[in-house]
């Protein structure tokens, strides 16, 4: 028994399977990829030497039209070899051996299936050609551009309103606190979740990025810098270790303080007296089960205590720190990148001299943006390398008493990834910070 395998790959759209895909042992593969030479030459072997069994994965392979399909088939099946779809419900054999009635019904069904594949690939085909030359995806411009010939141009009567969003957010790091702002600002009223998408949104970076994932880099006009960018990346990583609100609470420990005696969170809790108006802020265990219950203490203590902590304790954190020589990996990427452009050159030098014809260098290029885009967003995440001298900037306690609550709360959070209340006895306590690096 001799069995076959023919696969048909669209290099636009997929990777050939690997040869453990069909899960038996196979004689032997014919692959095309792009064009189906190899499929003409299997069906010139099978005269010569025809195989008990061919093993494909979809009907569609065979052919770019339901003609084409058939003919090929009728061809293969009058040599008596049985074709399997493994990916579909059609075996010539199982054909063969049911009533007539079934065979009709069947074979309109799975004809129909095939149409409608046919139709999905070549529309996915356009699309990745548009992917080729760079083009926007379909469907509306994202809101602060509009749709040029061939790719995305700043809207300039919107562009500012998503401009001054980017920088509210990179000042306070809240996300609410931003969209407010916009609603109050230019009447512009979008949900938080919108605000989080126009923040991840490659568009804004000047990069195209497709539903596949893919992204390219530098095809239109960035509203955020690329540093702006890495910031924002920063504090939205920073900003998913606390729910949402606590995330853009106005008070600077929001989220940081546990109590370490009962494992509890400390919430920050608000008291006033009747006819006055000035207010008491009380950080207390949220869930104590001890009896009787950890006492609450006030937040202004915890406030000034956690500012002396990190004064004293952040530059020796720093000093200990094995941290590798950030500028020789940012030379060494910016290395690689430059590297990976002058390819993108020679390319172009290549399809003139016509060795290269244009969906290859089509294809080319777009692999390598796709490098590029990965290897740039590496490089954005890289840490700063002079953290050293960050930490004795924010080591003086004049820096944090002379910020406001909410700029108090975003540095804290590039420092601190939580603030540990050690209970040494009913009235007496001290802080254990744990920084996150």
């Amino acid at each position: 028994m001799k069995i076959l395998a023919y696969v048909y790959t669209n290099p636009l759209l997929e990777t050939p399977p690997d040869r453990e895909f069909w899960g038996l042992e196979v004689d032997r593969v014919y692959q095309d990829l792009g064009q189906r030479q190899q499929l003409q030459q299997l069906i010139t072997d099978c005269q010569t030497d025809t195989p008990s069994h061919l093993l494909i994965r979809r009907l569609e392979e065979l052919g770019d039209t339901v003609e084409e399909i058939g003919v090929r088939l009728i061809l293969l099946e009058s040599w008596g070899i049985d074709i399997i779809a493994v990916e579909q419900d059609y075996s010539s054999s199982q054909f063969k051996q049911a009533k007539s009635a079934d065979i009709k019904a069947n074979l309109a069904k799975l004809l129909s299936e095939v149409q409608k594949n046919q139709l999905q690939t070549r529309l996915k085909q356009g699309h990745a050609r548009n992917r080729l030359k760079n083009l926007p995806p379909p469907g509306k411009a994202p809101y602060g551009y509009r749709r040029g010939q061939d790719k995305y141009i700043i809207d300039r009567s919107t562009a500012p309103v998503v401009k001054e969003f980017f920088e509210r957010f990179l000042l306070f790091g809240s996300l609410r606190g931003a969209v407010r702002y916009l609603e109050k600002r230019y009447g512009k009223k979008i949900p938080p979740a919108t605000g989080r998408s126009w923040l991840t949104n490659s568009v804004y970076r000047g990069d195209l990025e497709y539903k596949n994932g893919e992204i390219i880099p530098d095809t239109h006009s960035a509203i955020l810098s690329r540093e702006e960018a890495a910031q924002i990346d920063r504090l939205l990583r920073r900003n998913s270790r606390f729910s949402p609100r606590t995330a853009s609470a106005p008070r600077s420990l929001a989220g940081l303080v546990f109590c370490q005696q009962c494992s509890s969170p400390m919430k920050i809790t608000r008291v006033t007296r009747r006819g006055k108006e000035q207010e008491y802020l009380y950080l207390r265990p949220t869930n104590c089960p001890q009896q009787p219950k950890c006492k609450a203490i006030a937040y202004q203590k915890i406030l000034e205590q956690t500012i002396a902590v990190i004064c004293q304790d952040l530059p020796s954190t720093v000093k200990q720190l094995q941290l590798p020589n950030i500028n020789n990996i940012q030379q060494s990427i910016t290395t690689e990148i430059q590297q990976k452009k002058e390819i993108l050159q020679q390319i172009s030098t290549l399809e003139k001299q016509g060795i290269l014809d244009e969906e290859t260098a089509n294809l080319r290029s777009y692999k390598l943006n796709i490098e590029i885009a990965a290897i740039e967003k590496k490089l954005a995440q890289l840490p700063p390398g002079n953290l050293s001298a960050i930490a004795s900037t924010v080591s003086i306690p004049q820096f944090w008493l002379d910020l406001s609550e909410t700029e108090r709360r975003f540095y804290f959070r590039e420092f601190i990834k939580q603030i540990d209340i050690v209970r040494l006895n009913a009235d007496k306590w001290q802080l254990k910070l744990v920084f996150i690096f």
